[in-house]
């Protein structure tokens, strides 16, 4: 039993990490056009670029997402295949 509730709190954790719009918003746009840097992001979701940050470090703490470095930009990309098929069946 502990390893099923162990299980359930990870996906739920995975749940509430994109249950925000904004969050629900990046990933979905990660899956759909690929890696985006946090300019990129956040000229499409019309929020200060520390709002995008903070929503992205959420993501990114939950295993949803990752960072690559380019220079001084970095580019992030889903990661998590559970969360692709949760986008793929709400969209």
């Amino acid at each position: 039993m502990d390893i099923d509730k162990k299980i359930l709190e990870e996906k739920a954790d995975v749940l509430k990490a994109i249950s925000h719009p904004v969050r629900l918003c990046i990933v979905r746009r990660l899956l759909k056009e690929g890696e985006k840097n946090v300019t990129e992001m956040q000229n499409c979701l019309e929020a200060p670029q520390s709002t995008v940050s903070q929503h992205l470090s959420r993501l990114k703490a939950a295993g949803i997402i990752e960072g690559r470095r380019e220079g001084i930009e970095i580019y992030y990309k889903l990661i998590n295949k559970d969360v692709e098929k949760i986008l793929k069946s709400i969209f």
